[in-house]
């Protein structure tokens, strides 16, 4: 998969408090309008493989797997009920009126990989 930026939508499309979801390469990607900044994470919840794109977004940055009711962030992909825990997200930027997404996981950071490694 290249490193580039994908278009997946205009900014007036999503607009704030909404998420979408969107094919970018062999990959569904939710993306989230929060307060006019966007947002994107891997679109299927890591329970049953819902939409979390067709999830309720919280004016916090949260969103709500419509199927059983499990949250995450949609900043920093945590989920609520075990904030060591963490599903994908990709780099949005948002190029005049096209939200773009790169596909790409945002890598974690050490101190969680041993935060879960020790869990294991």
């Amino acid at each position: 998969m290249s490193d580039d930026f994908v278009t997946v939508t205009k900014t007036d499309a999503l607009p704030p408090g909404e998420g979408g979801t969107f094919h970018v390469g062999e990959r569904l990607v939710a993306v989230f309008n929060l307060k006019g900044e966007f947002f994107a994470i891997d679109d299927l919840c890591p329970h049953m493989g819902a939409s979390l794109g067709a999830g309720q977004l919280d004016e916090e940055g949260c969103v709500m797997c419509p199927w059983h009711a499990w949250s995450f962030n949609v900043c920093d992909g945590r989920w609520l009920d075990n904030p060591r825990l963490k599903i994908d997200r990709f780099e949005v930027r948002v190029s005049g009126d096209e939200v773009q997404v790169r596909v790409v996981p945002i890598a974690k950071d050490a101190s969680e990989d041993d935060l879960l490694e020790g869990e294991a």
